[in-house]
């Protein structure tokens, strides 16, 4: 199912709240941080901009199997380079595609450099659940003869 729905719609109706932590922070602040708030993933603000995005698979990845350790490393010093944001006015179709062939499981949405908010796979897929169920419901009364074309 295709929808053009603006990724600020789906940002509006989650919340913009967004949780951010220095690059020189240590990467066990971030993951503290990310325990105490329960979330998967933090921007990296350095000066206001957007420096990247830490997440739990960097942790795992970057520091766990490489034998360093998460009180004595930064978080600048595991960033990717590589760092995907999309604008508020991006269509959540767009946003799924990106994260898929990017393969990042977070996406900051920003405007004029400055942080919107963030979405993740498992709030686009949400999305698109619920929108298929309203779907399947119209259909539905539709078809029961509840609701005139």
């Amino acid at each position: 199912m295709k929808t053009s729905v603006p990724i600020s719609t789906l940002l509006f109706q989650k919340g913009s709240k967004v949780w951010s932590i220095a690059p020189e922070a240590t990467v066990f602040d971030a993951i503290k941080l990310m325990a105490e708030k329960n979330i998967g993933a933090l921007t990296v603000m350095s000066h206001g901009l957007l420096a990247g995005v830490f997440t739990e698979r960097d942790y795992t990845r970057k520091i766990a199997l490489a034998g360093k350790t998460s009180r004595e490393t930064q978080v600048k010093e595991i960033l990717s380079g590589k760092m995907v944001t999309v604008g508020p006015d991006e269509s959540i179709d767009s946003c799924m595609r990106l994260m898929t062939e990017n393969r990042v499981r977070h996406l900051p949405v920003v405007r004029n450099d400055e942080v919107q908010g963030i979405v993740s796979i498992g709030d686009l897929v949400n999305w698109i659940i619920s929108t298929q169920d309203a779907t399947i419901a119209q259909m539905e009364q539709y078809i029961a003869g509840g609701v005139t074309a």
